[in-house]
C-alpha cells in the first residue's frame, strides 16, 4: 500500500517527498477545486513520453504518450475522466506537454467506476516541479523517485490518500 500524507509518500518503508493539490486533501472533491481526493484507490495505466524517458520493465502496463493524447476534464462530455485523442470538442488536458511534468503519468483510479460528472478528473501521479509546487489535485514526485516507486508497484498496489 502506498500511503500519502501531507507532502510525503511512503511505500515499502521508503519515504519520498511529494506535492499534492494546491488546496489540500478533500473528501468531496469537485472538478477544478485543486484538491487531492481522500480515499484508497487502485493504480491504473502508466503513460510515458518515449522520446524523453526510458522506463525499466514494470509490472503495470505502460503506454506511450502520443502528441494527440489528452484526458477529458469536461463534465459535458460522455468521455469525462477518460483518455481522449485530439482533436476533441470538449475541454481536456494535454498529456503530451512541453514541460516535463507529464513525461511519466500514473493513473490513479479515482472517479472511474462509475464516472460521476463534476466529481473530478485526471488524478495522476506525475513528475513534480523542481520546487515541488502544488498540483491541481495530483500527487507529484521527483522523476527518479517516481520511477523507483513505479518499479515497486504491481497490479494489486493501492494508494491511500489521507490527512
Amino acid at each position: 500500500m502506498i500511503i500519502v500524507r501531507k507532502n510525503q509518500l511512503i511505500f515499502n518503508s521508503q519515504y519520498f517527498r511529494c506535492s499534492l493539490g494546491k488546496n489540500g486533501l478533500k473528501y468531496n472533491k469537485k472538478e477544478g477545486d485543486h484538491c487531492t481526493p481522500i480515499g484508497i484507490f487502485s493504480i491504473g495505466r502508466i503513460f510515458y513520453r518515449s522520446d524523453r524517458v526510458l522506463l525499466p520493465k514494470l509490472a503495470i502496463p505502460t503506454h506511450k504518450i502520443y502528441n494527440n493524447y489528452g484526458w477529458c476534464d469536461d463534465p459535458k462530455s460522455n468521455l469525462y475522466n477518460q483518455l481522449i485523442k485530439f482533436p476533441f470538442n470538449y475541454s481536456a488536458e494535454q498529456l503530451h506537454r512541453n514541460d516535463s511534468l507529464y513525461d511519466i503519468v500514473c493513473e490513479i483510479k479515482y472517479n472511474d467506476t462509475p464516472v460521476i460528472k463534476h466529481k473530478g478528473s485526471a488524478i495522476f501521479i506525475h513528475i513534480a516541479t523542481n520546487d515541488f509546487k502544488p498540483t491541481a489535485g495530483c500527487v507529484a514526485l521527483q522523476k527518479d523517485d517516481l520511477i523507483k516507486v513505479l518499479s515497486m508497484m504491481d497490479s494489486k498496489t493501492k494508494i491511500s490518500l489521507n490527512n
